[in-house]
């Protein structure tokens, strides 16, 4: 039974979101207010529907966070990659194998049945860069990765990375020291 109940939280840790961030020290955040979208020359980007769903989820964060979508003389230029990689993912569960007999000895083990499966999951990673128009710096970083499913429930994905995106925003701006 053990077993059963650490295989259940590695196989929820497994898909739990993971965000990471970092910012050029000494940068004062609140002079931000415009933003522009720049795409990377020669990057690979998703198809345009998830292109779309992705630069969406980020206006919508990056409004939350006081920034308006400009084209004309943004303070910030703001830039995204995403990768999907394919993994296999384990479940295993095991059913009896109680032990009897007599006294301190071994004695007999009853039956025990070990079942595992696999199946092939969507690891989706987002990172988002922010760069200061007039200095040309990067001044903020963050990448999300979730696990995004199979890709064939379009309302899921959306959800995935609409949840990934809000959380990876929590880190922005930097506390002020």
């Amino acid at each position: 039974m053990m077993i059963v109940g650490l295989l259940f939280a590695w196989s929820v840790a497994a898909s739990a979101q993971d965000i990471k961030y970092n910012f050029l020290q000494g940068t004062d955040f609140s002079k931000y207010k415009t933003y522009k979208w720049v795409k990377v020359p020669n990057g690979q980007y998703p198809n345009s529907i998830l292109d779309s769903q992705i630069m969406q989820a980020i206006d919508s964060q990056l409004a939350t966070k006081g920034l308006t979508k400009t084209e004309d003389n943004p303070d910030l230029y703001v830039i995204y990659q995403a990768a999907v990689d394919q993994e296999k993912q384990w479940n295993s569960y095991s059913t009896g194998g109680d032990m009897w007999g007599w006294g301190g000895w071994g004695g007999w083990g009853g039956m025990s049945t070990t079942t595992t499966t696999s199946k092939t999951i969507n690891i989706g990673t987002l990172n988002v860069d922010l760069y200061d128009v007039v200095t040309k710096k990067q001044v903020w970083r963050g990448a999300a990765s979730k696990t995004l499913g199979s890709g064939k429930d379009p309302e899921k994905v959306n959800k995935n990375l609409n949840k990934a995106v809000a959380k990876l925003f929590k880190k922005y701006p930097p506390p002020a020291k």
